[in-house]
């Protein structure tokens, strides 16, 4: 098969066409140009996504991975050539299934390729499976090492064991695997179903013998339940015949007990007719007991009263006086003192002075002069008379002065004033206190004579308490009035229902010799009936059940025969494992004898990549390499040369496994060669171009070393 042109809408890529040539296809590209998308579009247009495959931690699913960057859905056109016809192969997104449209048809006529479908597209066009085109047909640089896939695996030991593909050795071996399992694998196939068809039968035959057994028992149950049932029921007829005599003579006396309280009724009927009405009694008995508690109330407060206040003492100075007298007498005596201090101060005895020495000086004077010598003698009297008189009122303010402050027991008058007012305040919160307290003696004394008046009114004038018993023994009389009615008429409604719950049971038909209450006698035949329904229940199960189950003698001849079966069975397996053994000991001789053939053509490619420098390739059981240099015995794992030389050698074998597994396929490189120098990059371009003589090889690089490489040559 060969391509000639895809067109994609797949990832990054929208609605772009890769144009390719029959021989080798050298791309040129850079990095995140698309390269390996175009290689994941190749496989999904012959193979189609997995839309089970979920994104994991560590990988995404390719429907997500390969999601139209645009939001467009998912599709692609692929021309190929196939068999000398071409062919356009078409995927597109059909509702949410991704790739879920498909059709092939020959790109000149449009006619439909039947043979060609979603499932099998790949499989028809290259003759490989997915995985193993996947493995051989595609070459990448971190995917060249050859590692383990049971499909690639498969066609690989069918290459070297037999020398072609049809696979007769696996399909010999997988039928005898299949034979094998269809006997006996872990828990299923004939050996186990029949096993289980045994033991099955074992099991019904044991369970239809218990069930019979069972069976038996419960039939015997059921009748000794019958004796049970009849002696409980002959009991509770001799009860129910006792309790109804019983019922009888409570009804005669109940119907006595009501006949003496009806006497009894009429007698206080007849008492309580010629007193005051109950509510009147009542109405009389609270207000008594009100007017009591009122009267116990207000003796507390009384006994609760405080003392009368002691009205404070007065200074000596204030003695007789109120506050405010105080006040007033304090503030003139002040005034007074103030007015004393100044006279004693006074100026006649200064002037007086003044004048006799004056006059003094004048009579001085008039010794010449007669008139000023006069004058002198009167201005000097005059001062006499000034000073005697000054000096009599000083001694007399003195003497008042003294007074009021031996009045007051200080001579600074701005502490009279502070005394008075103080003592005003103390007289006057006295007085307060005073006021209140004669206030609450007054509320006190009418309170009292307001109760004492109702309380007169009240009793008629006898005692509260003669009243309050007056009035107790009539409430008394209607109370015992109300509860007699009220036993009557219960005694009524008694009479009544044992009536209603009396029936005329008969006797017993048979003697009772039974012990058991009536409760007791009742619980034991609900027991006894519900065992016995449940006991036919089960009888009916075990009975359905020993009939699903079928007859003892049919369930024995199965029996035989399953076991016969299972010992045909166990020869059969035992006959498969041998020849098993003996398949898988011709396929290891097989093995020994063709395994060099791909490593031969492994041997003879990394040969020409070193220009002979290893000459020794083996491909070992499990796919791993050794390699050998010239004239080397001894053989070296691929950890041992340089990265460079293992990439050759991977893709040595690579190409050797496409050549085998997928020579009509396309064989797709992705930058599998940037470590190669340009000497063995030259050879491998080299066997490319005599590889794509047979079958279409395309080569993305991200370098331009392979076109430079490919026009030199």
């Amino acid at each position: 098969m060969k391509i000639y042109s895809m067109t994609a809408t797949f990832g990054k890529l929208e609605r772009q066409t890769l144009t390719l040539t029959p021989g080798l296809n050298i791309i040129e590209a850079p990095n995140e140009w698309g390269k390996s998308t175009w290689c994941a579009f190749i496989v999904a247009m012959l193979y189609g996504i997995d839309t089970k495959a979920r994104t994991t931690q560590t990988a995404l699913a390719d429907k997500e991975r390969y999601a139209p960057w645009s939001g467009a859905p998912m599709e692609g056109r692929m021309d190929i050539c196939w068999n000398g016809r071409n062919i356009t192969i078409e995927r597109s997104t059909r509702g949410r299934v991704i790739f879920g449209e498909f059709r092939a048809y020959e790109t000149e006529s449009g006619l439909d390729v039947p043979e060609l479908t979603a499932a099998n597209c790949g499989m028809e066009l290259l003759g490989v499976e997915r995985s193993v085109f996947v493995r051989a047909g595609f070459l990448k640089l971190s995917d060249m090492p050859v590692t383990q896939d049971d499909a690639l695996r498969r066609r690989l030991n069918n290459l070297v064991t037999t020398g072609d593909e049809d696979g007769a050795a696996d399909k010999l071996a997988q039928s005898l695997k299949e034979l094998k399992n269809k006997c006996r694998y872990n828990k299923s196939g004939l050996l186990p179903q029949a096993e289980a068809q045994r033991d099955g039968l074992e099991e019904k035959l044991h369970s239809l013998q218990e069930l019979n057994a069972q069976a038996e028992r419960l039939q015997q149950r059921q009748e000794e339940l019958n004796v049970w049932i009849a002696k409980l029921e002959n009991h509770k007829a001799a009860l129910n015949y006792a309790k109804a005599q019983e019922d009888s003579q409570h009804i005669r006396e109940a119907e006595l007990a009501r006949d003496r309280i009806g006497e009894d009724l009429k007698a206080l009927e007849r008492e309580c007719a010629t007193l005051p009405s109950e509510e009147e009694a009542e109405r009389a008995r609270t207000e008594l007991q009100k007017l009591h508690s009122e009267s116990m109330s207000l003796q507390m407060e009384q006994q609760m009263l405080p003392p009368v206040p002691e009205k404070p003492a007065a200074p000596k100075c204030f003695d007789g006086l109120t506050g405010e007298q105080a006040i007033e007498q304090a503030k003139a005596d002040a005034v007074q003192a103030e007015k004393l201090k100044k006279t004693k101060k006074n100026a006649l005895l200064g002037i007086g002075v003044a004048l006799m020495i004056l006059g003094a000086l004048a009579a001085a004077a008039g010794l010449v002069l007669s008139l000023l010598f006069a004058v002198g003698g009167l201005l000097f009297a005059v001062g006499v008379t000034l000073t005697a008189i000054g000096g009599s009122k000083k001694k007399k303010c003195k003497t008042l002065l003294d007074a009021l402050t031996a009045k007051y027991e200080t001579p600074q008058t701005e502490l009279w004033i502070s005394t008075a007012e103080e003592f005003a305040k103390t007289q006057s919160g006295y007085e307060q206190v005073m006021a209140g307290h004669q206030q609450t003696v007054a509320q006190l004394q009418q309170r009292r004579e307001d109760l004492m008046q109702r309380l007169r009114s009240a009793t008629s004038g006898e005692a509260i308490g003669v009243r309050m018993e007056k009035w107790e023994q009539i409430t008394k009389k209607w109370k015992t009035l109300s509860d007699t009615r009220r036993d009557f008429q219960r005694a009524e409604s008694q009479i009544t229902a044992l009536k209603a719950m009396t029936k005329n049971v008969p006797a017993p038909s048979a003697p009772d010799e039974l012990t058991q209450t009536l409760s007791e006698t009742e619980t034991l035949l609900t027991n006894a009936a519900f065992e016995q329904k449940q006991n036919q229940l089960r009888l009916g199960q075990f009975q359905g059940q020993a009939e699903a189950l079928g007859q003892e003698s049919d369930l024995r001849a199965k029996l035989k025969q399953a076991r016969l079966r299972i010992a045909r069975l166990e020869e059969t397996y035992a006959a498969l494992e041998v020849a098993q053994e003996a398949l898988r000991k011709a396929t290891s001789e097989l093995q020994r004898r063709f395994a060099p053939r791909i490593a031969k053509r492994t041997e003879e490619l990394f040969g020409k990549f070193t220009a002979g420098r290893y000459e020794t390739v083996r491909l070992k059981e499990d796919l791993s390499l050794e390699v050998g240099m010239q004239q080397e015995i001894k053989t070296h794992s691929v950890q041992w040369p340089s990265d460079g030389t293992v990439d050759q050698l991977y893709l040595a074998l690579r190409l050797a496994v496409a050549e085998e597994l997928t020579p009509g396929a396309p064989l797709v490189l992705d930058d599998a060669m940037v470590r190669f120098d340009d000497t063995r990059l030259a050879t491998a371009l080299h066997i490319l171009s005599e590889m794509a003589e047979d079958k279409q090889v395309i080569l993305f690089t991200c370098q331009s070393r392979e076109k430079k490489l490919q026009g030199e040559a």
